[in-house]
């Protein structure tokens, strides 16, 4: 569904829109807003087995964040993600800056679940958008395969599964077994 289809929206215009009814968040993409769809129980877990993964590491290192906007660049045009994690270092963004606006810069990384009617192809061609716009990482979570990609701007993407060991040179001391993950969050498995 897009809200607007008539008039190409701005960047400004996307910023300045009042608070969505509900809990619906979206997304700038091409000058139209997409609503992105509302978590699930299982992503929700996930995200939160995320969030204490990631802020155990991080402590003082930079923050961690669900669902918070990016002011990005896609194909010379603004885009606007709402990923469902980002982490963002201090020295990319400093630990003093605390303004209720969009990350004004591009994140180390972005972490993406699939969502049921998402397809493994079409979180590629984003992790390929985040890439290109300056993001650092991007880790693709499949639930359902049980499985974490990992995407870099200068390298194949690897996938992580059962006790392969998901370690990261950006992220130096973060190390764990994908599996660890999903038993975290105690999804079944199928």
């Amino acid at each position: 569904m897009i809200l607007q289809t008539q008039n190409q929206m701005t960047l400004e215009e996307f910023l300045n829109l009042p608070p969505g009814e509900g809990d619906t968040t979206y997304e700038l993409v091409d000058g139209k807003i997409f609503p992105k769809m509302s978590p699930k129980f299982h992503h929700s877990k996930l995200t939160r087995t995320f969030i204490k993964i990631i802020e155990e590491w991080s402590q003082e290192r930079g923050e961690v964040c669900p669902e918070w906007s990016i002011k990005l660049t896609r194909q010379k045009r603004d885009w606007v993600p709402t990923p469902d994690l980002l982490y963002i270092s201090h020295g990319r963004l400093p630990a003093n800056w605390d303004e209720n606006t969009a990350c004004p810069v591009p994140p180390d990384l972005v972490i993406e679940i699939i969502s049921p009617g998402q397809t493994f192809g079409q979180m590629i061609a984003k992790a390929k958008d985040y890439l290109n716009a300056g993001v650092s990482r991007v880790w693709v979570v499949d639930s359902q395969a049980r499985s974490i990609t990992v995407f870099y701007p200068d390298a194949a993407p690897q996938t992580y599964m059962g006790d392969e060991l998901l370690v990261d040179s950006i992220f130096l001391g973060l190390e764990f077994p994908a599996e660890t993950v999903f038993q975290m969050a105690k999804i079944p498995k199928l």
